[in-house]
């Protein structure tokens, strides 16, 4: 490991001046709500939850994404997480989470918070073999359906979506099991690796393939189906936002819209509201705007343009 061994050069006398009047910044951090260490809440950091997830990754597919070397049973290889140490690391994520949602009275598990977060390890770790099962179909998936794909690990280890459809069937199953915070951490994870926004509050089937998937977004209350196929774009959003008598948005409606199987819908399009459904075995063509419902077996296009080609005399 390299060291730094320039001499480290002394603070500018007019900065040791002023140190004292600039720690005041600081000191007015301890009545910000996001202030961690400094109030005692000790919630994990970004770094640490992005290690969990990639851990969790790891055993899915070990030795393709997460740590190479990872083991996907009890007992460790030199260097390599085994399941234990994921499994301990996502309980010392889980349980501070827990106990700040606590304190700040948003929480909706009160009674014991180290019970919570064992029953949560636990639950995704019960679910791993369903998920693992799950992102076997998103893998089969993408290699029927990408003619570019020479085989079912180069999916696994190149394929932008396939990275983001993992951390989200992690994260999702953490939603499930009640569990705030991090699993909109590791969404956004995926997300600033990838370009493809999966809210963890999406229900998304079986067989679930995008491809490209730069600038994908998919919202919290969207519900996909199986056998579904998005390209690079495609945004399932709200058409607008609820607000109360306040002026304050309201939360935990149903804002954006379902797709049932076997659709696909290519690259641009957008497709609003929470009473929007696209039917099954529909197709949605490219950079078409959708803000209400089209029954099964539909096509939707935009009018073909007409280019303007001018040649040089």
């Amino acid at each position: 490991m390299k060291t730094d061994n320039r001499e480290q050069k002394p603070i500018e006398p007019w900065i040791a001046e002023r140190l004292h009047e600039w720690a005041a910044i600081f000191d007015t951090c301890a009545t910000c709500p996001a202030f961690n260490t400094a109030r005692g809440y000790r919630l994990p950091g970004q770094p640490m939850v992005v290690d969990v997830l990639n851990g969790i990754v790891g055993l899915i597919f070990p030795g393709c994404l997460g740590s190479e070397a990872t083991r996907a049973y009890v007992g460790h290889s030199e260097g390599a997480p085994d399941a234990g140490r994921v499994a301990q690391n996502l309980y010392d994520c889980v349980l501070p989470v827990a106990k700040y949602y606590c304190e700040q009275k948003i929480c909706k598990h009160c009674g014991d918070c180290e019970a919570f977060a064992r029953r949560a390890v636990e639950g995704l770790f019960a679910a791993g073999s369903g998920i693992r099962d799950m992102l076997q179909d998103d893998v089969q998936a993408a290699y029927e359906g990408d003619p570019a794909a020479r085989s079912q690990i180069e999916v696994v280890m190149s394929y932008p979506g396939l990275y983001a459809v993992a951390t989200h069937r992690i994260a999702h199953q953490l939603v499930k099991l009640g569990v705030p915070l991090i699993p909109r951490v590791m969404s956004e994870c995926a997300h600033s690796r990838t370009g493809i926004d999966i809210h963890p509050g999406a229900t998304i089937g079986r067989g679930f393939f995008i491809d490209h998937g730069t600038g994908v977004v998919i919202g919290e209350t969207c519900r996909i189906g199986s056998g579904v196929k998005l390209y690079q774009g495609v945004t399932l959003g709200a058409l607008s936002f609820d607000r109360d008598e306040h002026g304050n948005l309201v939360k935990g409606v149903k804002r954006h819209p379902d797709v049932e199987d076997n659709v696909v819908i290519y690259a641009g399009a957008t497709i609003l509201g929470g009473n929007t459904v696209i039917g099954h075995d529909s197709v949605i063509g490219g950079n078409v705007w959708l803000i209400h419902s089209v029954p099964p077996h539909s096509k939707v296009y935009n009018a073909q343009p007409s280019p303007v080609v001018k040649t040089r005399p």
